[in-house]
C-alpha cells in the first residue's frame, strides 16, 4: 500500500474517532442532566431517542443533515393524495390536495414546520400533512420558510405571511379551496409564526384578502418574557427541548447574540416599567392547579439590565412574542385550536394563551395530553421512531380542522 494513501487513511480515521468521542461525550452529559418523569409516555424510548438527537445535533448544520437523513421518510404517495412542489412568490410550498370528489369548495390549511427557526423543512413535516389532509379532507399548504442563522426575523415570518397571502388570493380559482375556510397552524416555532401572522393580518385589515378562519397551534413557544414559569422550571431538562435550548432559537431567531443566553434565562432583559403587565399576563396564578403540583419556586425580581434589553429588543415585540400583545390585538383572534404537552416547557405558554382568548371571549379548543412531550409530533409514521402518543396528536389536529 502506498505510503500516502496509508497515511491519509490513519488520519481519516483518526478524525472519526475524535468525531465519535466527542458525540459520546455530549450524548452522555445531555443524558445524565435530563430528567424524565416517571409519566411521560415511553420514557426508556425517548431518552434513546434524545442521546441520538443531541448526538449529531453539534452544530445547526448536523442538526439538518440529520432531520434530512434519518427523521425524513418520503414514501409513496398514497392513493387519494396529490402532492405538489411549488413557489408561491418564491417561497417554497408543498400543496397536499385529496383527489375524492368533493361538492362544493373545500377548506384549506397553511402548515408552518417547527425546528427552532434553525432547523426542519417540508420534508420533516411531510407525513404530518399527508395525514391531516387526507384524514380531514382539506388541501393542505406546507411552507418551506427561510432558516436562521443564513436569515434572521422578520425572514421566516414574511416567507409564511407571502405563502399564506399568495394561497388565499388563488384558493378558488386554482385550487377549489373556499378562501374563507383557510387557517393556518403549525407545531412549535411555526405554531408561534401562525399566531404572529394573525396578528400581522388583524392590524392590517385592508380587507383585500380573507382572514384566517381559526389557527391550529400546536404546543407553540409565545413570549420570551420569562423563563421561569413553572414549566420552564418543572421540564427544565425534559427531552427534546431543554428550557436553555428554548432561549437559544429566539436569540438564533432575532441576531444569534448567545452572549446574552443566560441573562434571557435570568430575566434582567425585561424593563422595570414592562414586568406589571406582563405579570399580569403570565402569572402563575393563572394556571391550573394541577401545573404547580410538580412544584414550582417563585423567583426573585432580578434588576434589569438595559444593554442586554437593547440586544433582544424586538424578542418582547408581540411578531415575536405574540402572548404579549395588548386586549386589542389578542380579541381579533379567529377560532383557535391549542394543544399542550405536560413534559414540555412550553406547556404553560399555550395554557397562558388559552385563558387570554378565553377571557376575551374567543371561541378556543384546548386538548392537554398528559403524557406529552414537546416535539412528539415530528415522530409520526416515523418507523422506529414512531410514538403512540404521536398518533393521537395527529388525530386530535385532524379532528378539529374537520369542523371548519
Amino acid at each position: 500500500m502506498d505510503l500516502g494513501f496509508a497515511i491519509l487513511i490513519i488520519g481519516f480515521a483518526a478524525l472519526v474517532a475524535a468525531f465519535l468521542l466527542l458525540v459520546i461525550g455530549l450524548v452522555y452529559s445531555e443524558l445524565m442532566n435530563s430528567d424524565i418523569p416517571l409519566g411521560v409516555a415511553s420514557s426508556g424510548k425517548l431518552h434513546m431517542v434524545h442521546g441520538l438527537f443531541v448526538g449529531i445535533a453539534i452544530v445547526v448544520s448536523f442538526i439538518r443533515w440529520f432531520v434530512a437523513c434519518f427523521l425524513t421518510r418520503l414514501n409513496p404517495v398514497p392513493a387519494g393524495l396529490r402532492v405538489k412542489d411549488l413557489k408561491f412568490s418564491e417561497v417554497s410550498v408543498r400543496v397536499y390536495e385529496p383527489t375524492a370528489v368533493c361538492d362544493g369548495l373545500r377548506r384549506g390549511l397553511v402548515y408552518f414546520h417547527g425546528g427552532g427557526w434553525v432547523s426542519g423543512g417540508i420534508d420533516s413535516v411531510d407525513e404530518v400533512c399527508r395525514h391531516i389532509a387526507k384524514e380531514s379532507d382539506t388541501t393542505v399548504v406546507s411552507v418551506g420558510y427561510r432558516l436562521a442563522p443564513e436569515h434572521r426575523y422578520p425572514s421566516q415570518l414574511d416567507d409564511c405571511e407571502t405563502a399564506t397571502c399568495h394561497f388565499l388570493s388563488v384558493a378558488e380559482a386554482e385550487f377549489s379551496v373556499d378562501p374563507r375556510r383557510v387557517a393556518v397552524g403549525g407545531d412549535s416555532t411555526g405554531a408561534n409564526m401562525a399566531v404572529a401572522l394573525c396578528q400581522r393580518l388583524a392590524m392590517r385589515e385592508d380587507g383585500h384578502l380573507p382572514f384566517p378562519c381559526a389557527q391550529v397551534l400546536i404546543y407553540p413557544p409565545l413570549q420570551m418574557a420569562d423563563f421561569n414559569l413553572p414549566s420552564y422550571q418543572q421540564n427544565r431538562a425534559v427531552p427534546i427541548l431543554f428550557r436553555g435550548r428554548m432561549a437559544f432559537y429566539f436569540l438564533q431567531y432575532l441576531n444569534g447574540d448567545m452572549s446574552v443566553c443566560q441573562d434571557v434565562l435570568e430575566g434582567i432583559h425585561v424593563p422595570t416599567e414592562l414586568r406589571p403587565q406582563y405579570k399580569e399576563w403570565l402569572s402563575p396564578s393563572n394556571l391550573p392547579p394541577e401545573c404547580l403540583a410538580r412544584g414550582f419556586r417563585e423567583q426573585p425580581t432580578p434588576e434589569y439590565d438595559g444593554e442586554v434589553y437593547h440586544a433582544i429588543k424586538a424578542g418582547l415585540e408581540p411578531e415575536v412574542s405574540p402572548l404579549l400583545a395588548d386586549d386589542a390585538v389578542i380579541q381579533k383572534t379567529p377560532p383557535t385550536f391549542i394543544l399542550t404537552c405536560e413534559y414540555d416547557v412550553l406547556r404553560d405558554d399555550g395554557i397562558l394563551y388559552q385563558k387570554r382568548l378565553h377571557d376575551l371571549g374567543v371561541d378556543i379548543t384546548w386538548q392537554h395530553v398528559m403524557d406529552g412531550f414537546h416535539g412528539m409530533i415530528n415522530f409520526f409514521n416515523q418507523g422506529w421512531l414512531s410514538f403512540p402518543s404521536a398518533v393521537r396528536v395527529a388525530d386530535s389536529v385532524v379532528n378539529y380542522v374537520k369542523t371548519l
